[in-house]
């Protein structure tokens, strides 16, 4: 018998996503995101939910333009920083060394030292409750070479990137694979 826990957030595991923007002056930033993942294949979109009394829910709504950024586990301390800072009050990029470089394509930066981003130009946005999500249609995404395998896939034992237990506010790396997707389950029957 299962126990009701009561409606909640628990939706294990949760990416731990750093979204950049640049504010109305041009100033660099970095924002902590829990709440998000990949929305729609096609065209290929991400979506991020935020509170409106961030600093970069403004960004967004300026700039609708914002990168995501995932970053590996060799950052944990890097990435708790900068979801408890704020930009208004603070130069993120400054206090960790992280490095802001600016996209080609949208209006915002992405973290150089982070193996994986996704640069997105603003489509959606929907107000839910606390929180608006922001959906971004991905206009390209860059790796660095060192993470990536078969068919220039990121590789997720290369990549490491971190996930979130929001249960108990916890970092986790991933695990050991599993089995490969669609292939696995068809030891059940077709």
């Amino acid at each position: 018998m299962k126990k009701s826990l009561g409606a909640k957030t628990l939706l294990y595991p949760t990416p731990v996503l750093i979204v950049g923007t640049y504010d109305g002056e041009g100033k660099a930033n970095m924002a902590t995101v829990a709440w998000g993942g990949i929305s729609c294949s096609s065209p290929p979109c991400v979506s991020i939910s935020l509170r409106g009394a961030t600093y970069s829910f403004h960004s967004i709504m300026e700039r609708e333009a914002f990168t995501v950024n995932i970053p590996s586990e060799k950052f944990a301390k890097e990435v708790d920083y900068v979801g408890m800072a704020s930009g208004k009050n603070v130069d993120k990029f400054e206090v960790t060394g992280l490095t802001p470089v600016k996209s080609d394509l949208v209006d915002a930066p992405y973290v150089e030292e982070f193996p994986l981003i996704l640069e997105c130009k603003l489509v959606h946005k929907l107000e839910l409750g606390i929180h608006t999500q922001f959906t971004g249609e991905i206009l390209d995404v860059k790796a660095v070479e060192d993470v990536l395998g078969e068919r220039d896939n990121p590789n997720m034992e290369k990549l490491q990137p971190l996930v979130y237990e929001t249960g108990f506010g916890t970092y986790y790396g991933i695990g050991e694979r599993v089995g490969k997707a669609y292939q696995i389950g068809k030891e059940i029957g077709d």
